[in-house]
């Protein structure tokens, strides 16, 4: 049984997300599931480094998955590898393999399905959105500080007109 401290900890470190896919809580309303990497039948435990959160949706594909022998294939295991030594993201929001663990997980939990493509689509273009509100807002506070010093030159100008007004007005009362 995962208490509560133990799963805390566990959403925490996949900051929310789901480990295998990247779901994130706040898409599903709710939170994920954790899974056994190595199921608890095949002599899992509820070890911290063999717990995944995941979505129910890749619990579900993945179920009981342990290899039976050294030569079956092995599942991508996202607490000892990066998902970009397995997977490339393609622009078309597909994942392609680039290993053979990358290949066989993308079978098993059908990482490729339609509305996880879509899902990393609108992900994509939120961080691209993202993006370019952040260089609106940095293009925005330059220009705000160039008004500022603008008007300070500006200010600065009518200082000085006004001085040499006062020295054009003296050499003329004296000619």
């Amino acid at each position: 049984m995962i208490d509560d401290p133990m799963r805390r900890i566990v959403r925490q470190r996949a900051h929310f997300a789901c480990e295998y896919c990247g779901l994130r809580e706040a898409d599903v309303s709710g939170e994920l599931t954790i899974d056994h990497f190595q199921p608890t039948s095949k002599g899992g435990t509820d070890a911290l480094e063999n717990l995944i959160y995941c979505c129910i949706w890749c619990n579900q594909r993945k179920q009981a998955y342990w290899p039976a022998s050294t030569n079956d294939l092995h599942l991508w295991n996202p607490r000892q590898s990066r998902a970009t030594e397995h997977f490339l993201l393609l622009e078309s929001g597909e994942l392609q393999p680039f290993t053979d663990v990358g290949a066989f997980t993308l079978r098993r939990l059908q990482l490729n399905r339609p509305a996880l493509i879509a899902y990393r689509l609108r992900q994509h273009q939120l961080t691209e959105q993202d993006q370019l509100l952040t260089h609106y807002r940095d293009l925005l506070a330059l220009q705000t500080q160039m008004i500022a010093q603008l008007t300070t030159v500006m200010h600065e100008q009518q200082a000085l007109l006004a001085e040499q007004q006062i020295y054009l007005d003296r050499l003329l009362r004296r000619h």
